[in-house]
């Protein structure tokens, strides 16, 4: 059980309507503070406070953002299931340092009535893999990206590198928008056997969650024989023996430059390339890059 002096620490930290952020956001970049912006949906993990830890190095003034995004989710029942435990995240946020404020508002306080994406081109980046799978998802991560960073007007915001593609749109929407924002990157977070940790990883059932080390390994496959194995041969080799693990299929499984996302064509290897991956484990979907050289 929280302390009474525990409770009011957290209730301090934690800001969920825009009015509230604005004033202590006035009072912040009154006196010069650094602003650090971690968005998240919630359910943190390891993944997560690597950010917040990484973000803490540049400043003590860290925010973390908290709203799971219904607009970015284009199957209902995905957003619906989308694990939730923001008292758990409030108190480990606050073991990590009590400078650490947090914003965690409700749909409406975002969107009000309108709960719908705005719609966006960003070209070449927004139609491959994930935009080609999930309809309109890069749309809705746009609308909350913009809609946080005109509330905040961060200096620097965190994100992780298994979203990469993410990263990408995130990028585009700083350059075109938000001059003075900088974007960290921060590598990857895996646990033991290698599979990315991920909120979704909570869906699995234990069997799935031990099986899931294949997508790893597969990744790494990918490395090792870049160059010894023809593009197109280690594309079909994944793809088949992911499938043949229960309840595992395979997406997609693709080898693109990290920079313009063009895939690389047959035995065509430049540099820059990094292996991109879905796999739906029942109807959790994982997904995944890896650095291949």
């Amino acid at each position: 059980m929280l302390s009474l002096r525990a409770v009011k620490v957290f209730l301090m930290n934690l800001y969920t309507s825009i009015q509230e952020l604005t004033l202590e956001l006035k009072k912040q970049r009154k006196n010069n503070n650094t602003i650090c912006l971690v968005p998240t949906m919630g359910s943190l993990h390891e993944g997560h406070y690597s950010l917040v830890h990484k973000a803490l190095e540049i400043s003590e003034y860290v925010w973390v953002s908290i709203f799971v995004n219904p607009t970015q989710f284009n199957n209902k029942n995905d957003f619906i299931n989308y694990p939730k435990n923001l008292n758990k995240d409030i108190v480990t946020l606050n073991a990590i340092s009590k400078k650490i404020k947090i914003f965690a508002p409700s749909t409406k306080e975002i969107y009000g009535e309108n709960i719908e994406p705005q719609k966006f081109d960003f070209g070449y980046i927004g139609k491959v893999m994930e935009g080609k799978f999930r309809e309109n998802h890069f749309n809705g991560v746009a609308t909350v990206v913009i809609k946080l960073f005109n509330l905040f007007k961060p200096d620097f915001v965190f994100f992780g590198e298994k979203d990469f593609q993410q990263i990408l749109i995130i990028q585009k929407i700083i350059d075109e928008n938000f001059h003075k924002t900088n974007l960290i990157r921060c590598e990857t977070i895996r646990n033991k056997n290698g599979l990315a940790l991920s909120s979704r990883n909570k869906l699995l059932n234990k069997k799935d969650y031990e099986n899931s080390n294949i997508i790893y390994d597969m990744l790494v496959f990918s490395k090792i024989n870049l160059i010894k194995i023809p593009y197109l041969k280690i594309k079909a080799h994944i793809i088949s023996e992911i499938n043949k693990v229960e309840n595992f299929k395979v997406e997609y499984f693709e080898i693109r430059n990290e920079k313009t996302l063009f895939e690389i064509k047959k035995n065509k290897i430049g540099t820059g390339l990094r292996a991109f991956i879905s796999v739906k484990v029942n109807s959790v979907r994982l997904i995944d890059n890896y650095l291949l050289n």
